[in-house]
């Protein structure tokens, strides 16, 4: 197996973590060294017995693998080990299922579903109840589209996931349409990134004073959150909470959750948060570089904002992008807001301008170019309070109130 694909301890523990937030128990964990997986059954005939004698004297109803299963391997395996066998991204995508909410990040998720699904059709999901993406109490795996008679049938399922597709165009159309309205009033965009569980809803919280329910559990935010917020007295932006990455993401569902990811490449500045504490921080930190690569959203000036800095005793991580935070406790905020409206607001200024009737097409261009706060009409002139960038200066500078 290649680097990537091979299963550590730590990749281990993180899928245990994983079946407990799909509201399941580990009770059993096997790691096995191999040149390359069993063709037949990815993990061999011996250690088919060994996990076979396992899921018996556990009474367990679930396998579920670290790596990436072909149909052919998780139909042969469900059958030698007589329970459901899921793999990582089965597993990733039920819990999506569980926990998506918003019309869009279902839709999101039913259609990575259906993608997963198409090419494991055959003889596996026959026995399966129809279920809905946000269906009641049912086992780990089950959280899916469904399994009727009719939803077996692959032309049904490829029209479904057109008009999945079709659906979440629509989706991106109306965000569009409010990324323009935001752009026109210019006001910037800070987009949370990071690995699942790295404290990112906290710190979104801890920022801009927000109520988002938090805890320590992977993938516990799916739906973008944005909120407003004022850095300091010349500059307000927008901050958004994006879902948390992880190793071994399903391609299935980076594809299905571009919709929500793209506005990751139309931000002015990505956070990336860093769980400081977990002894495995740097391959996490490389995992989500590698996803903002993925999205093309890797030219956005990105700060790196070391979170738990508190429960973290060696030496403090330093650079000129870097900054360390206590999301929970506050600790290194004003650092933080003090970075962010320096990478924003490099040589911007706020002015108080008063603009003669004649000069309305300056008023356009500032609601074009500029963060415009306040527009007053008087007897005389126009009063405009706005913050702007240097290149307007020159066009502006005479109407500068004293």
């Amino acid at each position: 197996m290649g680097g990537d694909e091979r299963s550590t301890e730590i990749s281990m523990d993180e899928l245990a973590a994983l079946v407990e937030t799909a509201g399941g128990e580990a009770v059993a964990l096997v790691l096995q060294n191999r040149a390359a997986p069993d063709p037949r059954s990815f993990i061999g005939e011996g250690k088919v017995r060994e996990i076979k004698e396992l899921v018996h004297a556990n009474n367990c109803d679930l396998v579920v693998f670290d790596n990436e299963l072909s149909p052919s391997q998780m139909r042969v395996l469900s059958e030698e080990l007589g329970v459901k066998v899921l793999d990582r991204s089965g597993l990733i995508l039920d819990i999506f299922a569980q926990r998506a909410r918003t019309r869009e990040g279902k839709l999101q998720v039913e259609l990575a579903q259906y993608n997963y699904l198409l090419p494991r059709l055959t003889g596996m999901w026959t026995h399966l109840v129809s279920q809905t993406a946000a269906g009641g109490r049912s086992p780990i795996g089950t959280h899916g589209p469904g399994e009727t008679q009719l939803e077996t049938d692959r032309r049904h399922i490829r029209r479904k996931i057109q008009k999945m597709e079709e659906e979440l165009k629509a989706v991106r159309k109306v965000r569009s349409v409010q990324r323009a309205r935001r752009e026109k009033n210019a006001i910037p965009v800070a987009a949370l990134v990071g690995y699942t569980n790295a404290g990112k809803s906290t710190l979104l919280n801890c920022l801009a004073g927000a109520q988002i329910p938090t805890g320590d559990r992977l993938f516990d935010t799916l739906d973008t959150t944005t909120r407003r917020m004022k850095l300091d007295e010349t500059q307000e932006i927008l901050i958004s909470d994006t879902v948390g990455f992880i190793r071994k993401l399903p391609h299935h569902l980076i594809e299905a959750f571009k919709a929500t990811l793209e506005e990751l490449t139309y931000a002015d500045l990505l956070l990336h948060v860093i769980d400081l504490s977990n002894p495995d921080w740097e391959e996490q930190a490389a995992v989500v570089e590698d996803l903002i690569r993925q999205l093309g959203a890797e030219r956005t000036p990105c700060l790196r904002v070391y979170n738990k800095c508190d429960l973290y005793f060696g030496e403090m991580p330093r650079g000129h992008n870097v900054v360390c935070v206590s999301a929970l406790s506050g600790e290194g905020k004003e650092d933080l807001l003090k970075k962010i409206a320096e990478i924003l607001g490099e040589d911007k200024r706020r002015v108080l301008l008063k603009l003669p009737y004649d000069k309305g097409d300056l008023l356009e261009l500032l609601h074009r170019e500029a963060s415009v706060y306040s527009v007053e009409y008087g007897e005389e002139h126009i009063a405009v309070e706005a913050v702007i960038k240097p290149k307007l200066w020159g066009l502006v500078r005479e109407f500068v109130a004293e």
